[in-house]
């Protein structure tokens, strides 16, 4: 059985359930949860809606602001599930790279780089290596300044209070910086990580990456590595991003979701939150309705 979640920051009025839904076969049973401000609507539908059908929905959602997700099931609440986060943009609110060069000087060069890349004239891999050149000389001890006036997305205090409660594991993989996922990782239940090295000598930057590139393979490789190793299958695994980069992984895991997305995403996935925030992941559990 196929589920369907309306989430919204107000009371979903089942008037506007009955008009856009109307012409789609549905259960008759449908259920209501309210948790952390928002407010979900969750029904049934034995039917296996295409990509167009589930796009023209949400989209007509919009204008109420409610956004939607199908997916083929709930975690069920008597087995482990994993989430796994990109980590700029998406636990975080900034983006650390940009930080960074704001903070060495550079910040105008390593965004012509970013803009390259995102119009498609560089690759990721070679487009982090030459923004990465940038940050050549950067003290070692900027990560941590940087890392302290990091803020986390909204939502995502909800996630680590309720993911773990509920037998879920939680991990990261990001195509930024290891320095701040350590950091981080001693704050918040955070089981894994995987993210970029920088190579350093005497406390400053050489602006070479050491070791391998956690690029869109890498995340999909680690998403199904770390499920393996924790003997979760990829059905209870939830894997949220914001950039292209993520849809691999998103795509691997059994319920992919973008987080206020970028374009380059959206055009790969299905699901996507746009109007609520990190806390709506709380409503892919069984045992949150």
């Amino acid at each position: 059985m196929n589920q369907i979640l309306l989430i919204s920051c107000d009371t979903i009025a089942s008037s506007i359930v009955s008009k856009i839904l109307s012409t789609v076969s549905l259960d008759v049973d449908s259920s209501y949860s309210k948790k952390f401000q928002l407010h979900c609507l969750k029904v049934q539908t034995n039917e296996n809606w295409p990509r167009e059908q589930i796009l023209s929905i949400r989209e007509q959602l919009s204008s109420y602001k409610i956004d939607f997700l199908f997916t083929k099931q709930l975690l069920p609440i008597n087995q482990p599930s994993l989430f796994v986060f990109d980590m700029d943009s998406t636990v975080i609110k900034e983006e650390v790279i940009d930080e960074l060069a704001r903070k060495h000087g550079v910040f105008e060069e390593v965004a012509s780089v970013t803009k390259k890349a995102m119009e498609g004239g560089m690759g990721f891999d070679e487009a982090l290596r030459l923004r990465v050149k940038h940050l050549a000389g950067l003290s070692v001890q900027s990560f941590k300044e940087v890392y302290d006036v990091l803020n986390l997305n909204d939502g995502m205090e909800s996630v680590f209070q309720f993911v773990p409660s509920n037998g879920g594991k939680l991990g990261i993989l990001s195509g930024g910086f290891s320095p701040v996922l350590e950091l981080f990782s001693k704050k918040y239940p955070v089981d894994f990580f995987r993210a970029n090295g920088l190579e350093e000598k005497d406390g400053f930057f050489t602006g070479t990456i050491f070791g391998e590139i956690i690029n869109r393979e890498k995340k999909e490789l680690y998403l199904r590595k770390f499920a393996s190793e924790l003997s979760i299958p990829m059905e209870h695994v939830v894997a949220v991003g914001d950039g292209a980069n993520d849809a691999l992984m998103l795509n691997a895991a059994g319920i992919g979701i973008g987080i206020h997305a970028k374009q380059g995403l959206k055009d790969k996935i299905t699901n996507w939150i746009e109007f609520t925030n990190l806390s709506s992941l709380i409503f892919l559990f069984e045992n949150s309705f």
